[in-house]
């Protein structure tokens, strides 16, 4: 695609970046046919070529408006597109560039700019954890609105589990993130992903000075907010990576992997941080792609099999951000497990998409309710996946139980699975 950026965007590292990924745009189309926006409405800018062209027309001079920002922010940054795309066009850096520069140039409506705020500030605050408590004890009360974004109190049974974490030494020893939201959400998911490896000869650390991974406040549009988290994650991390005590940095949210496994690039004119963001990148792994390494120590310790069958919903973090396909599905049948992708649409979005379900509700509820039907042709009493927004997004319209993969292979290791 032919450009010819205006001088206020020459020469800046932004205006490089985008004009190299909208050089290999060639106009095919191909994405449009794998856009989850674009397959409910219809609409050429509510696709990844149409928000490309308004990208372009900004980057050589076009005043954006509130309709260019509209178009923009109804993207759920799934990067499907990039999977379909033949000539390797890196939309969801481009999607990223243009919309920090229509927000420095188009100015959100007061209501917009407190609910992001609210957003960005209170998910990754320590504060969550006890407003979710609150929440979970006013859930019954709430609207219906409110209600699908709080997840049920757990049982006793559930919190005690999600407390059992292995007390047992390994001379092997991976880092892990522990997320934002996940631990106040669905905390059984870092404690079943310890016990797991645990049960492999692994031993899960934990880095406390680490928190959010940096997307909601990247994503919400504040960029140096996101790079300062990246920062101090790799601070907290550094200690363990340069001593060698870790062999990897592993992640059980699919959103942070994603996240995390950009940060070379995302700090690479940083001369701080830039060689120890690419080293944390390098190491970063979804629990996912140990699976291989985990089947054969773990087969022997399955106490009772599964014979229940297993819907899996991929996130687009795993499956288009991070390239993983067929891993999950494939490892935890080896162990025993009946799990089946959707006959239909399995690579496309379930309207998660980080904080998109609630600034986006009306479309996210619609790509999830779609996503349930074709999970339900499966046939399967559970559904699994493997990023908590997902998880509990898919919850919210569902009354078939939605876990993490890691807990259902957790399960059957203690010998709880039901058959």
């Amino acid at each position: 695609m032919q450009t010819n950026l205006s001088p206020e965007f020459k020469g800046t590292p932004d205006g490089e970046a985008a004009e190299a990924i909208l050089r290999r745009c060639v106009h095919c189309g191909f994405c449009t046919a794998t856009c989850p926006t674009y397959q409910l409405l219809g609409d050429e800018l509510d696709g990844p070529r149409g928000r490309i062209y308004l990208i372009k027309e900004v980057l050589e001079g076009a005043t954006p408006t509130r309709k260019t920002q509209s178009h923009l922010d109804r993207c759920l940054t799934c990067r499907n597109c990039e999977t379909t795309c033949p000539s390797g066009v890196q939309y969801g850096n481009l999607v990223e560039i243009g919309r920090r520069i229509v927000d420095e140039k188009v100015e959100r409506p007061r209501g917009e700019q407190a609910v992001r705020w609210l957003l960005k500030e209170g998910l990754t605050s320590s504060l969550f954890a006890p407003a979710m408590k609150l929440g979970q004890l006013a859930r019954p009360f709430l609207p219906a609105s409110l209600k699908s974004k709080v997840a049920p109190k757990p049982s006793a049974a559930e919190r005690a589990a999600a407390h059992r974490w292995p007390q047992r030494e390994h001379k092997r020893k991976v880092l892990m993130l522990m997320g934002c939201v996940q631990p106040a959400m669905l905390p059984n998911i870092n404690s079943a992903t310890a016990r797991v490896l645990d049960a492999a000869g692994i031993q899960t650390v934990v880095a406390e000075e680490a928190g959010c991974c940096g997307a909601i406040r990247s994503h919400l549009g504040d960029h140096e907010g996101g790079l300062a988290d990246m920062r101090r994650n790799i601070d907290a991390w550094w200690p363990s990576v340069l001593a060698n005590k870790v062999e990897a940095i592993v992640m059980n949210a699919s959103g942070c992997g994603a996240a995390v496994k950009e940060y070379g690039h995302a700090l690479a004119r940083d001369e701080a941080y830039a060689d120890k963001a690419r080293r944390i990148s390098e190491l970063t792994r979804d629990l996912s792609e140990l699976l291989p390494e985990l089947v054969p120590m773990l087969k022997s310790r399955i106490h009772r099999r599964p014979t229940a069958r297993l819907a899996f919903h991929p996130p687009c973090t795993l499956q288009h951000a991070q390239q993983l396909r067929g891993g999950v599905e494939t490892h935890l049948g080896e162990l025993g497990f009946d799990v089946k992708l959707s006959p239909s649409e399995s690579h496309l979005c379930c309207g998660s998409a980080g904080t998109y379900s609630v600034l986006q509700p009306t479309l996210a509820c619609q790509l999830r309710d779609r996503k349930l039907a074709n999970l339900a042709e499966v046939g399967a009493q559970t559904i699994v996946s493997a990023n908590v927004g997902c998880i509990q997004h898919l919850q919210s319209g569902t009354t078939s139980p939605v876990k993490h993969w890691v807990e259902v292979l957790d399960e059957a290791l203690q010998g709880t699975v039901p058959s």
